[in-house]
C-alpha cells in the first residue's frame, strides 16, 4: 500500500466537500480554477499526489474560500506531497532543524516587524533575503532563530538552519553547504550533483514552489552565501554575519543595535527574576551600563547571578567597575565576551589588527582615520581601508555624518589588552608621543587662523601642509572634531616638559576660544599655559596666560570667584613688568567677574581704569582690548541705572568698530561690531525705546549666527525675545524665547533661568 494514500485521500475528501458546499460541478470549478476536469477527478479520488501550492491557490480562488479554509486545504495538500519534511513547522528529524529558541528573548521589536513585513510582502519572482549583521555579542543568531519560530506559520514547508562556521579557520564551503541543504529538502544522496553550480541550480529548482525559511548562520562572506540563496518563489533566507555582506545585491538588511537601558534591565529580570532586580534597582542599572548594553555581556552577568542566588547585584557591579578585571568577570561557563571578540580579531589581516588595537590609545570617545594612522604608524589611505574593514566586521562603529569611528566600551578594553600583549609599553608610549606631537602642531597651526595679529589663510608650521585644513571653516571643523586629541596632546606636552609648545598652543587658541565659550576645556588649556610659563620663568607669558584663564573661569565655567583671584594674579604680574596691555585686560576680566558677584561699583571703577590704561595703546591688540573694556563698562553702567551714559559709550564702540582698523580681520571686527549693537539694543530697551531696540538686536543676532558663535547668539536671542514681548508681539516672543531657553540649557548657561522667568511672564500676559 502506498504510504502517501491516507494523506492524499484526506485532501481529496476535503476538496470534494468544499466543491459541493460551493454548489459547483467539476466542469465549473475546472473553468474557474484553470485545472483540467481529469486532474480534479484524480485529486478528489485520491489518485494524484498532493498538488503544488499554485494549484491549491487556484482551487481556493475558484471555490471562493476564506483565508482559514484555504490554509486548511493547503495543509492537506502539503501532507500529500512526496517530500520527507514536516509541513506545519520545523523539521523535527532534520539535521538542519532550528536550534532551541530562548525563552527570555527581549527587544528587537522593530527588527522582527521588518522581517514579518518582508515575509508577508514577498515578491514571488524573487525569494526574500535578509542580512542580519552587527558587532560580536549582539545576539544575531538568537535573533534569527527567534524570528524563524515567530515566522514559521508563514512557511509551512519547513524551517532549516545551517551554521556556515564563518569565524572558523576553514568555514564550510558553498559546495558542502549546498549538499547539506539539498539533503534536508529531500533530495537523495545519489541525486546530488558534484559541482557547486549544479547543486545551486538544483536547490533553486527544488524549493521554487515551497514556502521554506532558511537560516544561514555565521556567514563568512558574500561568495559563501550567494550560491545558497533561492531564486524565484516564496522562500525567506535570514543570513547572520559579523560582516555587513555589503556586496549582496537586493537584500533586506537588519542591523542590530545595542539594547536600550530598559531592554537590558528586562533581559536581566528574565534571567534572575524581577524581584531581585527591583530590590537593587540602582545596582541593576549600573550593572547593565557596565555591560555596555551588549546582550551577550548582560546575559553572562545575569547567568552568573542566577547561579549565585544569594549574591548581591551590587557586588558584581563593583567587580565590573574595575576596568582591568571587567572582561575576566564577564564569563560564565562557555560564554565569554573576550572569546567572542577574539574570534573576530583573529580573522583580521595584520594591518587591520594593528589599527584596531592602536586606535584604543586615542583620546576621547571617537577618533579619525588620521589619528589611527599616526598611532598605527601606517599610511593614511591604508588605515582608511582598514577602518572600513573593521566597520564591516562589526568591530568599529562609524559616525553617521563624519569620517570618524568609535569603539563599544568592552571592545575598547579588549583592544587595549591586545596593545599590552602584542605591542608592550615602549611601542605604545612611542605611538602616543608621536601622535601627540603631530596633533599639537596641527592644532596650533589651525588655531592661528583665528588670531587677530597673525590671521592667515595658509597653514603655519603644520606637520602636513598638503593635508592641512584649507580654509578657516575647515580649520574650525578640525579643531572641534579633534578637540579630545589635541587637548590630550597638550597635557602630554606639559607632562613631558615641552613647555614652549604648550605656551604656543594655548596662545594660539585664545581667539578661537571666543567662538566656543561654552567649552569647559578652556580652563584646562589656559591653566596648562600658566604652568608652562611659570616652568620657563616667563613673566610676560604668565600674565597673558593668567588673563586667558581668568576669562575662561568667568565665561566658560561660570566661576567668578576663581576669575577674580586669577585676574588679580594677572594684574600683579602685568604691573610688575610694566605691560599696559595685559594690565588693561586684567582689570577688565576682574571687573566682569566682580559684577557677577555683586561688586558693581568696584567693577565700574576697574573698567574705567582699564579703558584709561588702554587708550594710549596703538596696537591692534590694544584697540581690541579698548573695545572690550568700553563694551563691558557700558553694560555695567546700564545695569546700575545709567542707561543713557551706557548708550553713549556703546555708540562710541560702534563707531570705532566701523572705522578702518588696518590689519584686523574683517570677521573679527564684525564680531566686535555685533557686541556693540547688542549692547545698544539693550541700552535702548532699558530706556524704554522698545521699537528702536529691535533692529540692533536683530543685526547682532544675524552676525553671531553667521559666525556660528552659539553662546553669544543665544544670549541675544533671549534679549530679543524680551523686546518682542514688550512690543506685544506675543507669538514671535514665545517662539524666540523658547528657542533661546532650549539652547541656553544645552550650553549650560546661567541665563537659562532668565529665559524661564521670561516665558512665565509671557504666559501671565497672554492668559
Amino acid at each position: 500500500m502506498d504510504p502517501a494514500a491516507p494523506v492524499t485521500e484526506e485532501f481529496g475528501r476535503l476538496l470534494l466537500a468544499l466543491r459541493k458546499r460551493a454548489g459547483l460541478s467539476q466542469e465549473r470549478l475546472s473553468h474557474a480554477a484553470g485545472v483540467s476536469v481529469r486532474a480534479l477527478a484524480d485529486l478528489e479520488r485520491g489518485r494524484a499526489r498532493g498538488p503544488q501550492r499554485r494549484t491549491v491557490q487556484a482551487l481556493a480562488a475558484g471555490l471562493g474560500l476564506d483565508d482559514d479554509t484555504a490554509a486548511e486545504l493547503e495543509r492537506a495538500a502539503c501532507l500529500g506531497r512526496p517530500r520527507p519534511r514536516a509541513c506545519t513547522g520545523p523539521q523535527a528529524h532534520s539535521p538542519l532543524a532550528l536550534p532551541r529558541d530562548i525563552s527570555d528573548f527581549v527587544a528587537r521589536g522593530p527588527a522582527l516587524a521588518g522581517l514579518l513585513a518582508l515575509a508577508e510582502g514577498a515578491d514571488p519572482a524573487r525569494s526574500a533575503v535578509s542580512v542580519v549583521s552587527g558587532q560580536p555579542g549582539l545576539g544575531k543568531t538568537a535573533f534569527a532563530v527567534h524570528a524563524a519560530y515567530r515566522l514559521s506559520p508563514h512557511f509551512p514547508d519547513g524551517q532549516l538552519a545551517l551554521n556556515l562556521h564563518g569565524m572558523d579557520p576553514e568555514p564550510i564551503t558553498p559546495r558542502d553547504a549546498l549538499g547539506s541543504l539539498l539533503r534536508a529538502v529531500g533530495v537523495a544522496e545519489r541525486a546530488i550533483p558534484a559541482s557547486t553550480d549544479d547543486r545551486s541550480g538544483l536547490l533553486r529548482s527544488v524549493v521554487r514552489d515551497r514556502r521554506l525559511l532558511l537560516v544561514l548562520d555565521n556567514a563568512a562572506g558574500e561568495d559563501q552565501v550567494r550560491p545558497l540563496l533561492p531564486g524565484a518563489g516564496h522562500c525567506l533566507t535570514i543570513v547572520t554575519s559579523r560582516h555587513t555582506l555589503a556586496g549582496l545585491e537586493s537584500v533586506h538588511r537588519t542591523a542590530l543595535a545595542l539594547l536600550r537601558r530598559e531592554e537590558a534591565i528586562k533581559l536581566l529580570s528574565h534571567i534572575i527574576g524581577p524581584q531581585r532586580v527591583q530590590q537593587e534597582a540602582k545596582a541593576a542599572h549600573n550593572l547593565v551600563e557596565l555591560c555596555g548594553y551588549l546582550p551577550l555581556a548582560v546575559r553572562i552577568a545575569g547567568q552568573r547571578l542566577a547561579g549565585r542566588p544569594h549574591e548581591r547585584i551590587s557586588k558584581l557591579a563593583a567587580q565590573l567597575a574595575q576596568e582591568g578585571r571587567r572582561l575576566d568577570t564577564l564569563q560564565v561557563g562557555d560564554l565569554q565576551v573576550r572569546a567572542a571578540f577574539a574570534l573576530s580579531y583573529r580573522q583580521l589581516a595584520p594591518a587591520a589588527r594593528t589599527v584596531l588595537r592602536r586606535a584604543s590609545l586615542a583620546a576621547g570617545s571617537d577618533f579619525s582615520p588620521e589619528s589611527a594612522a599616526l598611532l598605527a604608524d601606517l599610511p593614511l589611505d591604508q588605515v582608511a581601508r582598514c577602518a572600513e574593514e573593521l566597520t564591516d566586521a562589526g568591530l568599529l562603529q562609524p559616525d553617521g555624518a563624519a569620517e570618524r569611528y568609535r569603539f563599544h566600551d568592552l571592545l575598547k578594553l579588549f583592544a587595549t589588552e591586545q596593545v599590552t600583549t602584542e605591542d608592550g609599553p615602549a611601542v605604545s608610549q612611542a605611538a602616543v608621543d608621536r601622535t601627540a606631537r603631530w596633533m599639537l602642531r596641527r592644532a596650533t597651526a589651525a588655531a592661528l587662523r583665528f588670531d587677530a595679529d597673525r590671521h592667515q589663510d595658509t597653514p603655519h608650521d603644520d606637520p602636513d601642509p598638503t593635508g592641512a585644513p584649507a580654509t578657516r571653516d575647515q580649520a574650525r571643523a578640525w579643531l572641534e572634531s579633534e578637540r579630545a586629541q589635541w587637548l590630550a596632546a597638550l597635557h602630554r606636552a606639559r607632562a613631558t616638559g615641552r613647555h614652549q609648545q604648550v605656551i604656543d598652543a594655548a596662545k594660539a587658541m585664545h581667539w578661537f576660544s571666543d567662538l566656543n565659550q561654552h567649552w569647559e576645556l578652556w580652563v584646562e588649556v589656559f591653566q596648562s599655559g600658566v604652568d608652562a610659563a611659570r616652568a620657563l620663568g616667563s613673566r610676560q607669558d604668565e600674565a597673558v596666560q593668567l588673563n586667558f584663564l581668568a576669562w575662561s573661569y568667568n565665561n566658560c565655567v561660570h566661576d567668578p570667584h576663581a576669575a577674580i583671584a586669577t585676574a588679580d594674579a594677572a594684574l600683579t604680574v602685568a604691573r610688575e613688568i610694566g605691560d599696559r596691555l595685559q594690565t588693561g585686560w586684567a582689570l577688565g576680566y576682574g571687573a566682569s567677574a566682580m559684577h557677577r558677584v555683586g561688586r558693581t561699583e568696584e567693577s565700574i571703577t576697574r573698567l574705567r581704569e582699564s579703558a584709561a590704561s588702554l587708550a594710549d595703546e596703538n596696537s591692534q591688540q590694544g584697540r581690541l582690548a579698548e573695545l572690550s573694556a568700553l563694551n563691558t563698562l557700558g553694560n555695567h553702567l546700564r545695569l546700575t541705572g545709567n542707561a543713557q551714559e551706557a548708550l553713549t559709550i556703546h555708540q562710541r564702540s560702534e563707531a570705532i568698530s566701523l572705522a578702518d582698523m588696518a590689519g584686523v580681520p574683517a570677521e573679527l571686527i564684525t564680531l566686535y561690531l555685533a557686541v556693540a549693537r547688542q549692547h545698544i539694543g539693550n541700552d535702548l530697551a532699558a530706556l524704554g525705546r522698545w521699537r528702536e531696540a529691535e533692529l540692533p538686536l536683530q543685526q547682532a543676532l544675524a552676525i553671531f549666527e553667521a559666525a556660528n558663535t552659539a553662546a553669544w547668539a543665544e544670549a541675544v536671542r533671549l534679549e530679543l525675545g524680551i523686546v518682542l514681548r514688550r512690543l506685544a508681539r506675543y507669538d514671535e516672543a514665545r517662539q524666540t524665547l523658547l528657542a533661546a531657553h532650549d539652547a541656553l540649557r544645552e550650553l549650560n548657561s546661567p541665563r537659562q533661568a532668565e529665559a524661564t522667568a521670561e516665558l512665565r511672564e509671557l504666559e501671565v500676559r497672554t492668559q
